[in-house]
């Protein structure tokens, strides 16, 4: 699915978000020298002297609220991208997160519309620390579990915030950020210096995403009138719990949604899992190493008829049928990259008017002006014997039980997947796979 042109000089304000990986938790921040601190000099930092709130008090309640807000905004997100045929893969983490550091700045009826569209449903006061919870409990996981390329497990979330040079930013914005998202501004000249503000950002999120997302602001993204960028990035590298053995990799066929096949790479297994079945469909878990997050894989008999009624109620449904068995599994190696223009879904969502010149971002600069222009979602996944790997960015731009036998399922036709905290029930990831070959 290609994107659309980037219109960055048409209005003022630019807002890049990049997965989620907060300095806080960034095992290799790198912050601009504390000592520089003047908003007219590029390079420095400008940011609320609150600290990140490292132990947030926030009841189980909200919890489960914004992670089922997130969920539901997620599976809608999908299937307006799922309209598209072929391979999909994208973070709704990513984008809900980024755009929760947008949603700070909103008033008004923009701020109506984003918590609609966005679904959410706690007040602001506690919102943001529900985010700043749930990123704290994600950069807790995987702790002494192998990562699929015989490193360490890794889940990086991370935040920051790239502003215009002498512009006037709220300090009750950057309060919010720096408390609830471990993000300081850092102040770059784009009106001057735009192509070397972009090299900046792009490299900071190639870094925090191990390199695997380069160019989440391509050449012209940003300009002139380009006020503010905010970045979220989000890195995973996981081993499975009960890896695939090489050699039992063989050619087999695939068959397409138009019914011609293709001949891939099938991994096979046999392993104790979660599985289940029901009306139209077969499920199965794979987990990670360390038991903390998961690969949902749903195997449709009608694509189409899973994918228009796949919301929450469904997913609860399938994963309620889940129960520990022997599955002999078939699954092919495949690889996917998607880059995705998300506003006309998030139009479509509810929130049309932080796209116009009606936009209400006051909070984030005390003053009018500023409207989304774009936001743009990079994502990539590969999947292989060993396990897991997946990176996303979104940038938004803004101007101005067991059986006798075990059961079988083959991933020989197209497929969902879901990548998923256990404790918080967060889906990570998101994706389809039409075609394994590309």
């Amino acid at each position: 699915m290609g994107i659309h042109p980037i219109s960055a000089f048409l209005l003022p304000l630019s807002l890049v978000l990049a997965g989620c990986v907060s300095d806080s938790t960034d095992p290799e921040p790198q912050p601009s020298p504390p000592e520089c601190r003047d908003p007219d000099t590029a390079g420095c930092v400008v940011a609320s002297e609150k600290p990140r709130v490292l132990e947030p008090s926030v009841p189980d309640a909200d919890r489960k609220e914004l992670a089922d807000g997130n969920t539901t905004f997620a599976l809608e997100l999908y299937r307006r991208l799922g309209a598209e045929p072929g391979n999909l893969f994208c973070s709704p983490h990513s984008v809900s997160s980024a755009l929760a550091m947008t949603y700070a700045g909103a008033r008004g009826e923009t701020a109506a519309q984003m918590a609609g569209a966005l679904r959410f449903t706690l007040p602001g006061e506690r919102l943001h620390p529900a985010f700043n919870a749930l990123d704290l409990a994600l950069a807790s996981r995987g702790e002494g579990a192998e990562g699929r390329d015989g490193g360490g497990f890794r889940l990086h979330v991370a935040n920051a915030i790239w502003g215009q040079v002498g512009y006037s930013f709220q300090p009750s914005f950057l309060d919010v950020l720096a408390q609830s998202y471990g993000a300081g501004l850092r102040v770059v000249d784009f009106v001057e210096a735009p192509e070397a503000a972009r090299g900046i950002i792009n490299d900071w999120v190639a870094r925090r995403t191990e390199d695997r997302i380069r160019d989440i602001l391509p050449e012209g993204a940003i300009g002139p009138s380009t006020r503010l960028v905010l970045t979220n990035a989000i890195y995973f590298n996981a081993a499975w719990q009960f890896p695939f053995k090489e050699e039992q990799t063989t050619p087999g066929d695939f068959t397409l949604a138009d019914g011609s096949t293709v001949s891939v790479p099938m991994m096979a297994g046999v392993a104790q899992l979660r599985y289940g079945e029901g009306d139209g469909y077969q499920a199965l878990e794979m987990p990670y190493e360390g038991g903390e997050l998961s690969m949902l894989l749903v195997l449709p008999s009608a694509l189409g008829e899973l994918e228009a009624g796949l919301d929450r109620a469904r997913l609860d449904g399938i994963l309620d049928a889940l129960g520990e068995r022997s599955v002999a599994i078939t699954l092919p190696r495949f690889e996917i990259e998607s880059t995705l223009d998300l506003v006309p879904p998030l139009s479509e969502l509810g929130m049309p008017i932080a796209f116009s010149g009606d936009a209400d971002f006051s909070g984030i600069s005390g003053q009018g002006g500023l409207s989304i222009t774009d936001v743009i979602h990079e994502a990539l996944v590969s999947v292989d014997e060993a396990g897991t790997e997946a990176a996303a960015a979104t940038a938004v731009v803004i101007g101005e039980t067991a059986a006798p036998e075990p059961a079988t399922i083959r991933f020989d036709r197209p497929f969902l997947f879901f990548i998923r905290d256990h404790a918080t029930g967060a889906i990570l990831f998101v994706g389809r796979v039409a075609n394994p070959s590309g």
